[in-house]
């Protein structure tokens, strides 16, 4: 019996009778599994390789975030090289210092 068929039998069960909350948990729990599988096969992700899929997927966004923080790490570095030398060049030019600017 497929998703839908137990789903359209326990919600005619339902109109049957009054519903207990064992019934109603039935009819919610298949009626959510069943919008799940659609969810997923609308997005492509109902087949076997799906959980690789997202498994790469988590990888590929994990050496993204990683390789943004490094770059970001390495352009703050730079920037306060940058501002170091130009410290000690404005500090030598200030002090004159003999054989700076020749």
């Amino acid at each position: 019996m497929d998703e839908e068929e137990a789903l359209a039998r326990l919600i005619a069960l339902a109109g049957t009778r009054a519903p207990d909350a064992a019934l109603l948990r039935a009819v919610v729990e298949e009626a959510s599994e069943l919008d799940a599988r659609r969810a997923l096969a609308r997005l492509g992700l109902a087949d076997a390789a799906a959980r690789d899929d997202i498994g790469d997927l988590r990888q590929l966004l994990g050496a993204w975030r990683d390789a943004k923080t490094s770059a970001w790490k390495a352009a703050v570095d730079w920037a306060a090289r940058g501002l170091l030398a130009l410290l000690l060049v404005g500090l030598a030019m200030k002090l004159g210092l003999p054989g700076l600017l020749r």
